[in-house]
């Protein structure tokens, strides 16, 4: 059997915003580089370097196919460890192999105080076998929370790039862009691997093009992510606001009102006319009426969190999850006075609400569970998504 090394190039990259080249590969990231300059802290920087939604995609021949990466994995001290993640390779759009990588580098990061160690390690491979003896478009999803370096891909058969924005598998036309903003939910955490994240479920379903801006402990209001999402390209977008900015208890209403708007009137700048819906925040019992910040809690051997604030500061402004909804309700019923009329609001507790709570809980009282993924999918593609929805697809 004849092997062809293929090096990974960026056009082979979708979903991604940014690539950097490092001394063993290519590194894709989700904020370009002027945004990154001025994030503020090594949470955002992990986050937005983890390949939520990116993956690589071409048409081959190939029945075997092996990727050549350096996955960084993650420790905490005091919590069990991370499960290697996982690639998805989907063949036509349906999910056909998975694989993980051993080794790579390791971060160990302290959940108190947010300090990290770096250990670098070796490369890795993910193998695929057992691949259609056919023409056809394979797409290799990245671990959405892994952290991953692209070295080559070793095929079988030759391989070429696919465009962007290429037809979806029996589509007539190409597909539509959808950048999507929000914290650790839509970024992924606690799905159990990257075509299993709510937003991926959702692109897949209905054919869109993802650029998944969901950053875990992130989706605070950051001038420097509307100013991404104003300079990208995109035929629908959507902001999941809300719960961060009570977890990391950065502001008041005084300052979240304002803040919105200057988010929504940087994204206008660029997209004056393309849909944009604003979400509020899921259902998160501890902190529906508590304000944060959010603490990490071990009392049981697991991670879980707890909301630290004071219930009686809500009257002096401190944000809670029951606050915001409200006031993201009211920024967008009045169309933000400027007759936005492609602008719109979806209550996050339509997509997860009271009694999901009690049929899918909260495995760590903040993130949902693999099947509350699956779950906030359907919701938000029947909500969303359909002809006459706020997001027609």
């Amino acid at each position: 059997m004849t092997t062809i090394t293929t090096p990974v190039t960026e056009d082979l990259l979708h979903g991604h915003l940014d690539v950097e080249h490092t001394r063993r590969g290519l590194l894709p990231h989700r904020l370009p580089a002027r945004a990154r300059r001025r994030i503020p802290d090594d949470q955002l920087a992990m986050a937005e370097s983890q390949p939520s939604g990116v993956r690589l995609a071409f048409r081959t021949r190939a029945t075997a196919i092996t990727l050549h990466t350096v996955p960084t994995k993650r420790a905490y001290p005091g919590v069990p460890n991370v499960p290697d993640g996982v690639y998805d390779l989907l063949v036509d759009g349906v999910l056909t192999a998975q694989d993980t990588v051993a080794g790579g580098n390791l971060r160990t990061v302290d959940l108190a105080t947010g300090r990290f160690e770096l250990a670098e390690g070796p490369a890795g491979n993910a193998e695929f076998t057992g691949l259609p003896d056919r023409d056809k478009t394979v797409e290799i999803w990245l671990p959405h929370t892994e952290t991953t370096e692209l070295i080559a891909l070793d095929t079988d058969a030759p391989l070429d790039a696919l465009p962007l924005h290429a037809a979806p598998p029996g589509a007539a036309g190409p597909r539509k862009r959808w950048v999507h903003h929000g914290s650790s939910i839509s970024h992924g955490s606690n799905a159990a691997h990257p075509t299993g994240t709510w937003p991926a479920l959702v692109a897949l379903g209905a054919g869109l093009d993802l650029v998944n801006l969901g950053f875990g402990g992130s989706a605070l209001l950051d001038p420097f992510t509307a100013r991404t999402i104003r300079d990208t390209p995109a035929d629908l977008i959507s902001l999941k606001l809300g719960i961060n900015l009570v977890n990391a208890d950065v502001m008041r209403l005084r300052a979240f009102t304002p803040a919105v708007h200057g988010f929504l009137d940087t994204i206008r700048d660029g997209h004056p006319t393309t849909p944009l819906l604003v979400v509020s925040p899921l259902l998160c019992p501890i902190q529906e009426d508590t304000p944060g910040p959010l603490a990490p809690d071990f009392s049981d051997g697991t991670l879980r969190f707890r909301a630290t604030g004071d219930p009686a500061d809500r009257a002096a402004g401190r944000l809670t999850l029951t606050l915001i909804r409200e006031e993201l309700a009211r920024i967008v019923a009045d169309r933000r006075v400027d007759g936005d009329h492609a602008l719109h609001h979806l209550d996050g507790l339509a997509l997860y609400g009271e009694p999901d709570h009690h049929t899918h809980p909260l495995p760590d009282g903040v993130h949902p569970s693999p099947e509350a993924h699956r779950l906030i999918a359907d919701r938000f593609t029947r909500l969303a998504l359909a002809p006459d929805g706020p997001l027609p697809s």
